[in-house]
């Protein structure tokens, strides 16, 4: 099991890789290219620097979160025979950098969704929040939250580019159902599994999130059903799976360490987001410290399900809340995740050594 740590670049992060270099027991940085984009091909030369500066600062780049999938994918159009065409060239370009893993997602319009990106919590630090009532209508008041409360950095899947056509993607999707979008995914796992498993990649598809419906819009990724129907789309260890527990989470159907035992022993999963999060009414909930105790996940249990299981894949800690006065990125600080980082690592420590 190989500890990793987010990082969106040096131009698009508060936090440098020297200071994610310190973490005891990081050696792995989940990376992307920021700057390309969505549709277009990743230039080979662009991510052969990527990798060199990781490198050149101690740390491997064997997993990318995100290579985004265009929307014309996403809704079937005529046009998406180029998009995919891209996606698998930058499939390729990738494996020649030795990447392991591309994270994804099939989510329309939105990669994820909160009400609040500063919530505050007893101990007065800061979470993200969601609360249901308001992603039912009418998204403009929620995107402009964001884009007041970012302290500045670019929230990825909310990029100014996707936000300006806002209207023109619900209008696209509008009498689109989750089974189009299931036929539509299904389309493009059968174009890029082949091109995965020539150069030895895994897709892990990452869960909605929250895992509920929102805006109306069609959801195929949020219960242990969907993730059975994805990985039987395409049968190959090439379509694998993220189980994001604090994603799965937010659906209070989902037996979270029932699904992670259960594609874990399929060799399904490739990558790991560790997150926890404290449901405040039956669909609401805001995001906590990684710790057992301030959350509704065991993280003890998680972790001893990936141990006992020899699970060998990727994980990371996910959405730190903003402590010590530090600005950065709603949910992507560098002090709260590194003790999550530790947190982990001294779980699965433990589990390993009591054994």
């Amino acid at each position: 099991m190989k500890l990793s740590f987010r990082w969106f670049g040096t131009n698009a992060d508060s936090v440098s890789l020297k200071q994610i270099r310190q973490i005891p027991g990081v050696h792995q940085v989940v990376a992307t290219l920021y700057d390309i984009p969505v549709g277009e091909t990743w230039p080979l030369s662009k991510i052969l620097n990527l990798k060199k500066e990781i490198t050149a600062a101690g740390l491997k780049m064997d997993v990318i979160e995100s290579v985004n999938v265009h929307e014309d994918i996403k809704l079937g159009l005529p046009s998406r025979a180029k998009y995919i065409k891209n996606y698998q060239e930058t499939i390729r370009n990738l494996a020649k950098a030795d990447v392991k893993v591309i994270c994804y997602n099939f989510m329309p319009i939105f990669d994820w969704t909160r009400t609040s990106l500063d919530y505050k919590l007893p101990d007065g630090s800061t979470a993200l929040a969601f609360q249901r009532e308001l992603v039912q209508e009418n998204p403009q008041e929620l995107i402009k939250k964001v884009e007041t409360n970012n302290n500045g950095f670019v929230m990825p899947g909310w990029e100014p580019e996707r936000l300006a056509k806002i209207k023109e993607l619900f209008s696209a999707y509008a009498g689109k159902t989750s089974a189009d979008l299931a036929d539509n995914l299904k389309y493009f796992l059968q174009q890029i599994i082949p091109v995965c498993e020539e150069v030895g990649i895994k897709m892990a598809i990452h869960p909605d999130d929250p895992a509920q419906d929102i805006f109306g819009l069609p959801r195929i990724c949020k219960s242990e059903n969907d993730l059975e129907r994805i990985v039987s789309m395409v049968d190959s260890p090439a379509n694998a799976l993220t189980i994001c527990c604090g994603s799965l989470a937010s659906n209070p159907q989902n037996n979270v360490p029932h699904i992670l035992e259960k594609f874990v022993r399929k060799n399904r999963v490739a990558f790991v987001h560790a997150r926890n999060i404290k449901f405040t009414s039956k669909y609401d909930f805001h995001e906590t410290s990684h710790l057992s105790e301030d959350g509704d996940l065991d993280m003890y249990k998680l972790m001893k399900i990936l141990v006992d299981n020899n699970f060998t894949g990727y994980i990371r800690p996910d959405h730190g809340r903003a402590i010590w006065d530090e600005k950065a990125m709603p949910g992507y600080g560098l002090f709260d995740r590194a003790l999550a980082e530790e947190y982990l690592y001294g779980l699965i420590e433990g589990i390993k050594k009591s054994k």
